[in-house]
């Protein structure tokens, strides 16, 4: 009961997010301002930038070296959004993942 309350919050918090590209065209980018952190606890824990809404961005493989050095710095980057949804074993949907890739880091604090 209560991982089924715990889901249900992030999927409310996930969902009442806005996100505004910065382009218009294909290959729109926007930008992400928050910390980035390390998370998981498997072999190959995810990078991610924790937004203050509570959004986390996943950082594609191909990127996690650009910020690996900038753990528990806040930055801003750009970066292409994609969005993966998640599903549960039974195909029940487990939420939305928000994945950035081809980042470029515009301020480190």
């Amino acid at each position: 009961m209560a991982k089924r309350i715990i889901l249900w919050l992030l999927f409310i918090c996930l969902a009442s997010v806005e996100v505004l590209p910065a382009g218009k065209d294909g290959n729109e980018k926007l930008q992400v301002t928050g910390r980035v952190r390390l998370v998981g606890s498997d072999v190959r824990p995810e990078l991610v930038i924790s937004a203050e809404g509570g959004l986390q961005w996943y950082i594609a493989n191909e990127d996690k070296q650009k910020l690996m050095n900038l753990q528990q710095r806040i930055v801003t980057v750009e970066g292409k959004e994609t969005i993966k949804e998640m599903k549960f074993a039974n195909g029940r949907s487990a939420g939305k993942r928000h994945i950035l890739s081809d980042i470029k880091v515009i301020t480190v604090k």
